[in-house]
């Protein structure tokens, strides 16, 4: 892969842009459909398993959807459980195996998803199991110079139980890069899942900027007012994700954070969840939060004069 970090000319180093389901029928299809938005970079993802689909072919057709539109592919994404060993966990696995070998493919040294962790029980139990299978994906992909992310949602997981991933709190991060400092080990980070946790997510970045190597576009609203009357384990919900621009992150702070940390790479929204922007408001949203992520960058790349 390539080593050179991307110039900030024309906003090169922080390209905005949005995830793609590659279970899709036509995910090359659908890129093409979205490409005249103005993405600059693209996520194509996989929910729990690789669903059968020719990853090698599906990199070619991806790639000829983008042809010389100077979209660039982000990372690639898998979320499901590899650590445990059921039917579907151990196709999991065997999806991070195939995204790492053909990463190139797709022109992209990123794949990214959950960790997993051993259902249902406290989140240090699963580090022996995390340091097993990570231990051996990290060696494979350092040997292809790729870089693997982990995205930092709970799935409504806790400290003491979950189904899912352990990668959600940075307490955990800790302990992860403890059990496995390989370099090529880093976060998939969005501040929606902090700001659910109640946690400021400015300063958190510079603590991990190092380790920041891809970007969720995800946002969220906290209901301080039911948070206060209602606690947050209440009925009435006192969060909900939402599409950058509609919630309470302060994006360009975000970036200036990233960018005085030395992040080079891409915000990818991720949509599907606003509780507004959705259904046949979804593309709506997420163009709006791409033109929001764009003047949070500092819009238009002006170059300066000679």
């Amino acid at each position: 892969m390539t080593s050179a970090k991307p110039a900030r000319t024309g906003h090169q180093d922080i390209r905005i842009g949005t995830m793609v389901r590659a279970n899709g029928d036509d995910p090359a299809g659908y890129v093409r459909q979205i490409l005249a938005h103005g993405f600059e970079s693209i996520e194509p993802f996989f929910w729990q398993t690789l669903g059968g689909k020719d990853i090698p072919r599906l990199a070619g057709q991806i790639r000829e959807a983008i042809g010389d539109s100077g979209v660039t592919i982000g990372a690639l994404g898998i979320f499901g459980n590899p650590l445990e060993d059921q039917a579907q966990d151990r196709e999991t696995l065997a999806g991070w195996e195939a995204l790492i070998d053909n990463a190139h493919l797709f022109g992209t040294d990123i794949v990214a998803g959950f960790t997993g962790r051993v259902r249902g029980r406290p989140l240090e139990e699963s580090l022996p199991r995390f340091r097993e299978v990570f231990g051996r994906l990290a060696k494979r992909a350092a040997d292809k110079g790729v870089r693997l992310a982990f995205e930092n949602c709970p799935m409504e997981g806790s400290w003491k139980t979950g189904d899912w991933n352990i990668a959600h709190n940075p307490a955990a991060w800790e302990l992860m890069f403890d059990a496995l400092p390989d370099d090529n080990l880093g976060l998939e980070w969005e501040p929606c899942h902090q700001l659910y946790y109640l946690i400021d997510p400015v300063p958190q970045i510079r603590r991990w900027a190092p380790k920041i190597f891809h970007v969720h576009g995800k946002d969220a609203t906290v209901r301080w007012d039911v948070v206060k009357e209602h606690g947050v384990h209440g009925k009435v919900p006192f969060a909900f994700h939402r599409t950058p621009g509609f919630g309470d992150t302060d994006w360009t702070r975000v970036i200036t954070e990233l960018r005085l940390g030395g992040f080079r790479g891409s915000i990818d929204i991720e949509g599907w969840h606003d509780p507004v922007y959705r259904d046949d408001l979804e593309m709506t949203g997420q163009v709006e939060g791409l033109r929001y992520l764009q003047r949070c960058r500092g819009g238009e790349f002006i170059a300066n004069p000679q």
